[in-house]
């Protein structure tokens, strides 16, 4: 029974890992964290998660895969002769950001790691940068945070002004979740008031 507890506690283990990465997409994060109001260690967490399994991600990191493996059951090829991805890592100046993985996600990063031929901490920091660059996944991610947070009145609003100001965009640009939500955010930072009245303050004066 004890050695039982002892295996169920190594399983369950979480693993520290602190990748260097630039400024610019640390400063990113934060800016999510504060936007969804998540811990920052939660949101990098999230990302990884979602970039390790998302196939457009991994279909843009796979040009860089020196081994096959298996990852969330698709096969992906590799080839020593492919590029290395260590080219690809940003210059300039950089930053220690700290996470917590289960032991499951973190197998996922050290498969992750082998099939680039880096270290798992390397691969973190690549797919931290891959996964921020996916704007599916940014714009959903803060669409589901604002459906937990906002009614579903200002919800259908926020839907119907989106739609607006893509289909009469005369710049070519689309209008995402994430920008709109960034928007209303820096609204905030000067007054007191919170994202549910902030939200409702803009859809008025857009009235």
């Amino acid at each position: 029974m004890l050695k039982e507890k002892l295996r169920s506690t190594r399983s369950d283990k979480k693993r520290d890992v602190r990748p260097t990465i630039p400024v610019t997409l640390k400063e990113c994060i934060y800016r999510i964290s504060y936007i969804t109001n998540t811990p920052v260690k939660d949101v990098c967490v999230d990302i990884c998660e979602a970039g390790v399994v998302s196939k457009k991600v991994m279909e843009h990191m796979s040009v860089y895969f020196r081994r096959q493996i298996w990852l969330d059951q698709t096969l992906y090829r590799g080839d020593l002769a492919n590029a290395s991805i260590k080219s690809e890592i940003p210059a300039g100046q950089k930053e220690r950001i700290t996470m917590r993985f289960s032991q499951r996600s973190f197998e996922n990063i050290r498969t992750l790691g082998y099939a680039l031929d880096v270290t798992p901490t390397t691969a973190v920091a690549l797919l931290l940068d891959a996964s921020v660059k996916n704007s599916d996944f940014i714009n959903e991610y803060v669409r589901i945070f604002l459906s937990k947070h906002v009614d579903e009145g200002r919800m259908r609003e926020l839907k119907q002004v989106m739609t607006f100001i893509n289909k009469n965009n005369p710049y070519e640009e689309q209008i995402s979740w994430s920008a709109i939500t960034s928007f209303i955010v820096d609204e905030m930072k000067t007054g007191t008031s919170n994202l549910s009245q902030s939200i409702t303050g803009w859809l008025d004066k857009l009235k």
